[in-house]
């Protein structure tokens, strides 16, 4: 970048003009803040995200993955500040959730879980555990699965919820394939939680699915 006049780095662009006049390599490469003998960042950034075809899929590799990629230049250090900035991005566009919040529909069950669930290449499963009024008490990660079949250990999530003191519970998982509707298995498993729910007294609120843009509630099967 010492090539460059200075009023034409990304640094001092976006200072002067904003994000919004820097190109998707030009924001990647103040997170990497430094290229390779060659290369500079913004080189770097546009290597990296040809090597995962885009920039939406790199947003959903896992920052140990980057590192192994062997791409020259991304360790350790850059490699957590692209994961790292990718989830907050995440988060800020989810509904900010703090324990306070009430669980009052399907809907609410998406907004809290979601930000532990998007932009995952592998199925998770987060049961959120709240007391009688719907108050959430906890929200967790239950289970990491594979790309293709949910986890959903029915005595797992119940002994979480009652460890939670809580007397009613929701559960969401993610598909990493982005498609929202529920599989045939999806529908089993809800029918599974609402009979075990009922066998401990636990007052079953709702399963959805949630993709990186949209949610869908699962019906019984």
């Amino acid at each position: 970048m010492r090539d460059v006049p200075e009023g034409d780095r990304p640094r001092e662009r976006l200072l002067t003009r904003g994000p919004e006049a820097l190109s998707d390599r030009e924001l990647l490469a103040l997170l990497l803040g430094a290229g390779v003998p060659g290369q500079d960042a913004v080189e770097l950034a546009g290597r990296l995200i040809a090597r995962y075809g885009g920039l939406h899929e790199l947003s959903r590799v896992p920052a140990h993955e980057l590192v192994a990629g062997g791409l020259i230049g991304v360790g350790y250090a850059k490699a957590a500040r692209v994961a790292a900035a990718f989830q907050l991005g995440r988060r800020v566009s989810s509904p900010v959730v703090n324990v306070r919040q009430r669980i009052r529909g399907s809907a609410d069950l998406a907004a809290v879980a979601a930000p532990l669930l998007r932009g995952l290449r592998h199925e998770r499963v987060v049961v959120v555990a709240c007391d009688g009024a719907g108050a959430v008490l906890r929200t967790a990660v239950l289970t990491e699965g594979a790309s293709d079949r949910s986890l959903i250990p029915i005595r797992d999530v119940l002994a979480l919820v009652l460890a939670a003191g809580a007397t009613s519970f929701g559960v969401a998982h993610n598909h990493p394939t982005n498609m929202v509707d529920p599989s045939h298995a999806d529908r089993l498993a809800t029918t599974r939680l609402s009979a075990g729910a009922e066998t401990v007294g636990l007052r079953f609120l709702d399963h959805v699915v949630v993709t990186d843009t949209t949610w869908r509630q699962v019906s019984h099967g």
